[in-house]
C-alpha cells in the first residue's frame, strides 16, 4: 500500500480522550484532520463545533472524503467491530486502549490487517510519556541494579456525567481496571517481562466514594512476571490525585511521579547506614526540587502539554506508518495486555452482576419513592409500609436492611440521571414520590441527579400514564432577598439562581420541569417545599453554622428564625397531596409555627449533645468584605474563588413563611412542634 505525503485522518468517538487525540494530530504537519463522528451526533456536533471539525453522520460517510487512518476512541466492547469496518474502508488504525476484549478479537484484528496490508496500533500512552521513558532507560542502563519489583499507585477521577446513557464506568464493574489497570500492566511488562499471572482484589470504598456510580472504585492487583513482580494500586478516592511509578533492584530504588515529571534515586552505597539514609534523603530532595522546576518551565514555555505521552506516542504512531517501521503497541505485544486486563476485568463485571442483578422490566404495580435512602425518603417508605402500601424503591445504592426484607419492599437500582433506567424503574408505578436529588457535589452532580433526574421521572410518569407526581422541591427556590414580610408561593422566585449555588439553581430548574409538564402536557404533578427538615437523627441543620474542628461558626443573623418541619409532618403532607383530589400545578409550602433561632437551637444542641463544640459568631460584613477581596484577586486569575456577597446575604435572609394554603386546601397540619420538641428532646441531662 502507497504511504501517502500527508495522512488524511478521521475521529471516530466523540468522548472524553477525543480531545487530546485532536491536539496531538494538530502538532503534525503530515496529517490532515477530515471529521469526527459519533454514534450520539449532538456531541458530535459539539466537538466539531469546538475545534472547527466536520461532524459526519457515521465512519462510512467520512471515509467517503478520503481517509488514510482512523482513531478509533469508543467504547471498548466497540473497539473491534470499529476497527474491522475502518480497516474494510481501506483505513489504518490507531485504537484507544484496551485494544479489544478478547484475545479471538485481537486475532481477528491481526487478520484483518494482514489481509488487507493495514497497520493496527493500539494507543499504549504511557510508552510515549517522557519521564516513564527516563525511567525505563535508567532501569536498563542499570541504575538500580536488577530489577526485582515495581510498583505503580494511581489515584483518578472520571469524567463528570450531565446525566443521559450511562457511561460505560457506571455500567461495567471491571470498566475501571480496563481504563487504568491496562496502563499498569504494560507499564510493569517494559520493567519486568511478559506476565505470567495477575491477581487482584477490588471493592466500594461505600460512604468515602467520590462517585458514588462507580461499583468497584478501590484495586489492588499483584502482578506476576518473568523476572519479578509488580503491584498495582488505583483508586477513585483518593487525593490529591497520583501517579507514582517505584522501580526497586538489587542495587537502589527509583521513585518517578508521573504527574509533576520528575524521577528522584535511592542507591546502595558502601557508606554506614545511617549516612546512607541521610545521603538518599537530601539527594532526593534536591532532585525532587530541580525536577519539579524544570517541569513546570517546560510546562510553562509549551514544550510539554498535558496527556504529553499520548502526543509523544501519536507522534511516533505517524512516524512509523511514513517509514514502514513497526508500531510503538503492535497487536501481538496488546494480545497479553488484552489477556490479563480481561481476565481480572471480568471477574469485577460478574461480581457486580451477582451483586446487582438487572432488575425485571415488569415490576409488580407500587408507589414508587426516589431517593428513598435519604432522610426524606427512608421517612416516606416506613410511613407506606405501615400503611400497607406496596413501595418500590428508586435508588442507586441498596436500602437499609429494615426494608429489604420486607414482603410488600422492592427495590431498582438505577440512576435517576438516566432517562433508560427511569423508564423501566417507573414501568407500573401507582403513583410517584419524587424526593431523589444530588444534595452535594459540583454543577455536574446537580445537572444529572435533580435537572436530568427530574426530566427523566417527568418524561416517565407522561410516558406511563401514572396517575400522579408528587415532587419534592425547596424554599431556596424563592427570592429570599426581596421576599417581603411574608413568604407566600406566590411569592418571586429566585432571579439569579447562578450566584446562589447548584443545589438553589439546579432545584429551581427542577421545579420549572414539572411546572411546564402540568401546563404544556397535563402532567399530574403537586410539590411540596418543605422547609428545613429535622428529625431525631438529623437535629441540627448545616444552615445554623459550619463546623470547623471543635467550632461551630455562625455566619450572619444569629436570631434568625429557622423554618423547621419535623420529617414525620412533611411526610404527612406528602401523602395528602398523593391521596386528595387537587389541581395539577398546585405547590404547598411546608413549614411549622413553632420554630427556634439559629442561636438558640445551636445553643440547645451544644448543652446537650457536644458540650466541647463552641459557639462562634462571625458578622456578615466580615465574610462579605474577606470573599470579596478573595474574589477581587482571583478574578484576575480568570476565575473569581468564593461565594458572592449576594450568595451570602441570601443564605441568611429572614424566611418567614405562611402556610395558610397547606392547611386549608392541603389539610395539612404539623403534629409535631419543633420548638417544643427540640426543646424536650435537647433539654440537658443532670
Amino acid at each position: 500500500m502507497t504511504t501517502p505525503s500527508r495522512f488524511r485522518v478521521g475521529l471516530v468517538g466523540a468522548g472524553y480522550v477525543s480531545e487530546f487525540h485532536f491536539r496531538a494530530l494538530q502538532r503534525l504537519s503530515q496529517v490532515q484532520i477530515i471529521g469526527i463522528t459519533d454514534l450520539d451526533p449532538e456531541r458530535a456536533r459539539s466537538v466539531a463545533a469546538r475545534f472547527h471539525l466536520t461532524a459526519y453522520p457515521s465512519l462510512e460517510a467520512m471515509a467517503a472524503q478520503g481517509l488514510d487512518v482512523v482513531h478509533v476512541m469508543t467504547p471498548p466492547a466497540s473497539h473491534t467491530a470499529v476497527a474491522l469496518t475502518a480497516m474494510r474502508l481501506g483505513c489504518h488504525v490507531l485504537v484507544e486502549k484496551p485494544l479489544a476484549t478478547s484475545v479471538e478479537e485481537c486475532d481477528q484484528l491481526a487478520a484483518e490487517g494482514a489481509a488487507r496490508g493495514l497497520q493496527i496500533c493500539v494507543n499504549h500512552s504511557m510508552l510515549g510519556d517522557p519521564i516513564f521513558r527516563q525511567t525505563l532507560q535508567s532501569a536498563r542502563n542499570g541504575a538500580v541494579g536488577d530489577v526485582l519489583t515495581a510498583d505503580i499507585f494511581r489515584s483518578s477521577i472520571f469524567p463528570p456525567y450531565h446525566g443521559g446513557p450511562l457511561p460505560p464506568q457506571y455500567v461495567d464493574g471491571g470498566h475501571p481496571f480496563r481504563d487504568l489497570g491496562v496502563h499498569a500492566l504494560y507499564m510493569l511488562r517494559e520493567f519486568l517481562g511478559p506476565i505470567e499471572n495477575v491477581t487482584a482484589e477490588f471493592w466500594r470504598a461505600g460512604e468515602r466514594s467520590s462517585d458514588p456510580n462507580i461499583y468497584f472504585d478501590e484495586w489492588r492487583a499483584l502482578v506476576r512476571c518473568a523476572q519479578g513482580s509488580g503491584h498495582v494500586t488505583l483508586s477513585w478516592n483518593v487525593r490529591p490525585l497520583q501517579h507514582l511509578l517505584i522501580v526497586q533492584g538489587t542495587r537502589g530504588t527509583m521513585r518517578s511521579d508521573l504527574y509533576t515529571m520528575f524521577v528522584t534515586k535511592r542507591r546502595s552505597t558502601p557508606a554506614p547506614k545511617a549516612i546512607e539514609r541521610v545521603a538518599n534523603a537530601i539527594g532526593e530532595s534536591a532532585s525532587a526540587f530541580v525536577g519539579v522546576t524544570k517541569g513546570v518551565a517546560r510546562f510553562v514555555l509549551g514544550r510539554v502539554v498535558q496527556y504529553q505521552g499520548l502526543h509523544d506516542f501519536v507522534r511516533e504512531f505517524y512516524e512509523c506508518l511514513a517509514v514502514g517501521r513497526p508500531m510503538p503497541a503492535s497487536i501481538e505485544s496488546a494480545r497479553e495486555i488484552v489477556y490479563w486486563t480481561e481476565r481480572i476485568a471480568q471477574q469485577a463485571d460478574e461480581a457486580k452482576r451477582i451483586a446487582r442483578p438487572h432488575p425485571s422490566r415488569d415490576p409488580e404495580p407500587a408507589v414508587v419513592v426516589t431517593g428513598a435512602n435519604g432522610h426524606l425518603g427512608r421517612a416516606l417508605v416506613r410511613r407506606l409500609l405501615a400503611n400497607g402500601e406496596r413501595v418500590r424503591a428508586f435508588v442507586r445504592q441498596e436500602p437499609p436492611d429494615e426494608f429489604r426484607q420486607h414482603p410488600r419492599f422492592d427495590v431498582f437500582l438505577g440512576e435517576l440521571g438516566d432517562p433508560v433506567g427511569v423508564q423501566e424503574g417507573l414501568a407500573n408505578a401507582t403513583g410517584v414520590y419524587h424526593c431523589g436529588a444530588a444534595t452535594t457535589g459540583g454543577w455536574p452532580a446537580h445537572e444529572s441527579g435533580t435537572i436530568a433526574g427530574t426530566r427523566n421521572v417527568v418524561e416517565a410518569c407522561l410516558q406511563h400514564g401514572i396517575k400522579k407526581l408528587v415532587y419534592v422541591s425547596s424554599l431556596s427556590v424563592l427570592h429570599q432577598i426581596g421576599v417581603g414580610p411574608v413568604v407566600t408561593e406566590s411569592s418571586p422566585l429566585e432571579p439569579r439562581p447562578e450566584e446562589r449555588g447548584a443545589y438553589t439553581r439546579s432545584k429551581l430548574e427542577a421545579e420549572q420541569i414539572v411546572c411546564a409538564a402540568v401546563r404544556q402536557r397535563g402532567l399530574q404533578a403537586v410539590i411540596v417545599r418543605p422547609g428545613l427538615i429535622w428529625s431525631e437523627e438529623v437535629l441540627l441543620p448545616a444552615s445554623v453554622g459550619m463546623r470547623a474542628g471543635n467550632r461551630l461558626i455562625m455566619i450572619g443573623d444569629r436570631n434568625l428564625l429557622l423554618p423547621l418541619v419535623h420529617v414525620d409532618d412533611v411526610v404527612s403532607a406528602m401523602i395528602l397531596a398523593m391521596r386528595n383530589d387537587l389541581p395539577a400545578g398546585e405547590i404547598f409550602h411546608l413549614v411549622d409555627d413553632d420554630i427556634l433561632s439559629r442561636e438558640q437551637l445551636a445553643r440547645l444542641y451544644i448543652a446537650a449533645r457536644e458540650p466541647r463544640l463552641r459557639l462562634m459568631h462571625v458578622p456578615m460584613v466580615a465574610v462579605i468584605s474577606a470573599t470579596g477581596v478573595l474574589r477581587g484577586v482571583t478574578r484576575l486569575l480568570g476565575r473569581p474563588l468564593g461565594p458572592s456577597s449576594y450568595r451570602l446575604r441570601s443564605g441568611v435572609a429572614p424566611l418567614p413563611c405562611d402556610c395558610t394554603k397547606a392547611h386549608t386546601e392541603l389539610g395539612w397540619k404539623p403534629t409535631v412542634k419543633s420548638g417544643t420538641a427540640l426543646r424536650a428532646l435537647l433539654r440537658p441531662s443532670l
